[in-house]
């Protein structure tokens, strides 16, 4: 936990630096650090939040953050996509349980089913 916390803020260290290298008139505040990671420090809109977090038109489930550093969850495409992933489980689970019969349980020990104390 210690590391990853450490390369979040070498991360958020590193877009800062990056920018602050720039004139200021060449200083955008939103980029990618190492050419991976996003980062955006402007004042997040109303529009660029709908676009990070909810934008049902496409199929890309992390869109760059709207402000600071790393990606946000496009929240539509992730609830399609463990929607399909429950489905198609939940389909083949049918499937095999059709042809292979009921799953046998291994027994307790003992003579029996195993017998619940009085409470």
């Amino acid at each position: 936990m210690k590391m990853l916390r450490s390369l979040v803020w070498l991360t958020l260290f590193g877009a800062v630096y990056q920018e602050l290298r720039r004139p200021p008139a060449e200083r955008t505040w939103n980029g990618r650090v190492l050419g991976l990671i996003p980062y955006d420090f402007r004042v997040p809109t109303f529009q660029r939040l709908r676009d990070a977090y909810w934008d049902p038109g496409t199929d890309r489930i992390f869109s760059d953050h709207v402000f600071g550093v790393g990606w946000a969850v496009n929240i539509p495409v992730a609830i399609r996509r463990i929607n399909a992933g429950a489905t198609q489980y939940l389909a083949a689970s049918r499937r095999r349980g059709s042809t292979d019969g009921p799953i046998a349980l291994p027994r307790p020990s003992g003579d029996g089913p195993a017998k619940r104390s009085p409470s």
